[in-house]
């Protein structure tokens, strides 16, 4: 990038039209991406449609002037279209752009994984004991509490296929007791392998994690009566 003092600048021809100046040669990133955007010699056209520094369209200028326009400014000429025309070039910090990319990526790499389900399996036997039965219960509210999708598996072995009803109607009932934590997002009650998968309801899960907040705040207000 220009501004760095050096006996004899570099400039690197990156793909994508930007030049940057250094005090010696740097190791290009292996990136493709970066290369296309930062290589001016790839334009064969002699002029470009220009972007300035403030995004403001310049419109359609001879090549060199705008090499010049962003050597003057001491930043960087990037293609933005090179199929284009004529391509669309702009003036800008790539570096800085480049970073604030990264920056969106990764914020939306995180919202994506909050937002991302795990899948929790509960496997009973279709004549699972009270005990048993309450354990899962417990286990499968607490994870749809925590977000997570459930899948209730009652697998039927050899003659244990005579007792398919019994089976469903424990999926059923469990299904039932989880209550309007959870909705039905899909079941197969044919196969040996019977199961009900439920998802959090959203709407249920955003009230009880409001109700806290209403009872920690009605405390301070009597805290605060009574002082």
């Amino acid at each position: 990038m220009a501004g760095l003092t050096a006996p004899a600048p570099v400039v690197t021809a990156r793909y994508g039209g930007s030049r940057s100046y250094s005090g010696s040669r740097r190791s290009r990133q292996s990136d493709s991406d970066e290369e296309q955007a930062l290589d001016i010699s790839s334009i064969r056209s002699s002029t470009v449609r220009l972007i300035d520094q403030q995004q403001n369209m310049v419109g359609v200028v001879p090549k060199s002037e705008a090499i010049q326009m962003a050597e003057d400014a001491e930043l960087d000429l990037v293609i933005l279209s090179p199929d284009a025309d004529p391509p669309v070039v702009r003036i800008m910090d790539y570096n800085k752009y480049r970073y604030e990319l990264q920056k969106k990526k990764r914020v939306q790499q995180k919202k994506s994984a909050a937002s991302r389900m795990d899948l929790k399996e509960l496997k009973m036997g279709y004549n699972i004991d009270q005990h048993d039965y309450d354990v899962r219960l417990r286990a499968a509210r607490k994870f749809l509490k925590d977000g997570d999708k459930v899948k209730v598996i009652v697998n039927l072995k050899g003659r244990e296929n005579d007792f398919r009803n019994i089976a469903i109607e424990l999926i059923r009932r469990f299904q039932n007791d989880v209550g309007e934590l959870a909705t039905e997002e899909s079941k197969n009650f044919r196969d040996r392998n019977i199961f009900i998968a439920l998802v959090p309801n959203k709407a249920v899960l955003q009230k009880t994690q409001e109700l806290p907040k209403k009872r920690d705040k009605s405390a301070i207000n009597e805290v605060s009566a009574g002082v």
